[in-house]
């Protein structure tokens, strides 16, 4: 099995045998599944500190939501969202700390403040300085595909194959973030499922994760309660979508998807070591 290594700052996540689970911190009060429920500090921590006691191994904090139609939020209003979370965090955890933004200068504050990774809805587009910082501080750091902004990207969004032309982007994505200096290896991939994109597009990427990530890159998957779930199965209450949650991350598991964001961390975590304990693997051998 070739080695699989994500490089994030002054450490090395090895992702070759055993998947790891991000769990979702919005401390916003609009986000499309908890909005509201973590913007005070004391909440957030609280929330924090319950999914890593579920087994979470990294935690991605965002201010802004991005759920379809969303107003954008002015960078000093989600940095003071977001870096007081990340600096308590960080001052009583040493796991790995994800900031979910597409502006440079919250990611700055939050980099500042203890994060560890930039998880970057818009691929690293959205702000020309987004991709200078990430090289300067070696972070870690999660490119995904949309198409358009989150105001826009469900207005008939249109592909004429949805796999090759994500595939194609998010190539073209590595080549030019390694080209401005930052290393392939902290790179990591999110084919942007429910971002531009219609159920069947959704489920055509479902369909294809092993081919999506560039140059054997690790690919994180976000579909945690996301309204693909409610198309396919006719179920509009948000909790109840995360049952089929982890059955998506149980297969994307199988197919060798080793990072997973979600909301609910303790199922989707015990249904990925068991996918690992029928592979063979025994994870309680593996390190980093």
């Amino acid at each position: 099995m070739p080695e699989m290594i994500w490089r994030i700052r002054d450490r090395e996540l090895d992702l070759t045998c055993r998947a790891r689970v991000m769990g979702i911190l919005n401390a916003t009060p609009d986000s499309f599944s908890d909005g509201g429920r973590h913007a005070e500090l004391d909440r957030a921590l609280a929330h924090a500190r319950a999914m890593i006691a579920e087994g979470a191994e990294i935690i991605d904090i965002g201010g802004e939501s991005t759920r379809p139609g969303a107003e954008p939020v002015e960078a000093d209003e989600e940095i003071r969202r977001t870096a007081p979370v990340v600096r308590a965090l960080r001052a009583e955890w040493d796991g790995l700390i994800s900031i979910d933004t597409m502006k440079a200068a919250v990611a700055e504050a939050a980099l500042a403040a203890g994060a560890d990774i930039v998880n970057d809805v818009s691929g690293l587009t959205a702000d020309e300085a987004m991709t200078p910082l990430c090289a300067e501080a070696c972070c870690g750091v999660v490119v995904m595909h949309m198409r358009g902004t989150p105001r826009t990207m469900q207005r008939n969004p249109s592909y004429e194959d949805v796999v090759a032309e994500v595939v194609a982007w998010l190539a073209g994505r590595h080549e030019a973030l390694c080209d401005q200096g930052i290393a392939p290896e902290a790179l990591c991939y999110d084919p942007g499922i429910g971002f531009g994109k219609t159920l069947e597009h959704n489920l055509a990427l479902l369909r294809a994760l092993p081919v999506i990530a560039p140059a054997g890159r690790p690919l994180l998957l976000g579909v945690s309660r996301k309204s693909c779930i409610a198309g396919m199965l006719g179920e509009p209450q948000l909790e109840k979508r995360d049952w089929p949650t982890v059955a998506i991350t149980a297969r994307a598991r199988d197919q060798g998807v080793m990072l997973h964001r979600v909301h609910a961390v303790r199922p989707n975590v015990e249904a990925i070591r068991m996918i690992e304990a029928i592979g063979g693997l025994d994870h309680r051998d593996a390190t980093g």
